[in-house]
């Protein structure tokens, strides 16, 4: 009898202990499925002027209109496209018509194209202000003589092309630019894995008392016979 008691406490807690993880997984979906939607919300708004200071904790995916100057001096970010393959982003200085200097992520072009001249000079502008997580203590230091960049480091890019630490992902520019294929700000590569962790602790709790009754049942059957 003892027996049992103590694998039906162990059981429970086991099961209840899995039950709550797999709950509160489902919690933390409903709550990144907001914080997405909320995110969402503020990349597609209609666009803004240009804060005179923009603050990452503030302004991260504002839209904003630009107007100004595209500048000479692009840097190229190593990356690579679905169905496109390997290339660059197009990093650019660019000068507001108020004398704000900032970068743009102009977009993507395939790795044959790195050399090629692109349109500069005046232009109105759509995106989205953007301080990526592109980079961690694994990320390669760039190839300053090669101009080849391994991840958007916005303080350290800004120090290259003599910029504010402020980036501007282009969502929209004139058909002029259509060599540069634009690559907008999305949610689609935040991490929301919390269903996929849901279902793994409840399928954990469903084994767990699956297991839980066949040692029941068999130390029952043990003792009585």
């Amino acid at each position: 009898m003892q027996r049992l008691i103590f694998l039906s406490v162990i059981g429970g807690l086991g099961l209840a202990t899995l039950l709550g993880l797999g709950t509160w997984q489902v919690q933390r979906l409903a709550w990144k499925q907001d914080v997405l939607e909320t995110i969402e919300t503020r990349i597609a708004a209609d666009p803004v002027a240009l804060p005179a200071s923009p603050s990452p904790e503030r302004d991260k995916y504002l839209a904003v209109q630009l107007e100004g100057e595209i500048l000479e001096g692009e840097l190229h970010v190593f990356t690579s496209v679905k169905d496109l393959g390997a290339g660059y982003r197009i990093i650019a200085p660019f000068v507001t018509s108020q004398g704000q200097r900032l970068m743009l992520d102009r977009g993507y072009v395939r790795a044959s194209a790195k050399a090629d001249q692109r349109v500069i000079g005046p232009a109105s502008l759509v995106g989205n202000l953007l301080w990526p997580d592109d980079t961690d203590d694994f990320t390669p230091a760039p190839e300053i003589e090669a101009n080849i960049w391994y991840g958007r480091d916005v303080a350290l890019m800004a120090q290259a092309l003599g910029t504010d630490p402020v980036l501007v992902v282009l969502r929209e520019a004139p058909s002029e630019h259509s060599a540069i294929k634009l690559m907008p700000v999305g949610t689609a590569l935040i991490a929301n894995d919390h269903l996929q962790y849901a279902i793994t602790w409840f399928s954990l709790a469903f084994i767990w008392a699956a297991m839980t009754a066949s040692f029941l049942w068999r130390s029952r059957a043990k003792s009585e016979g």
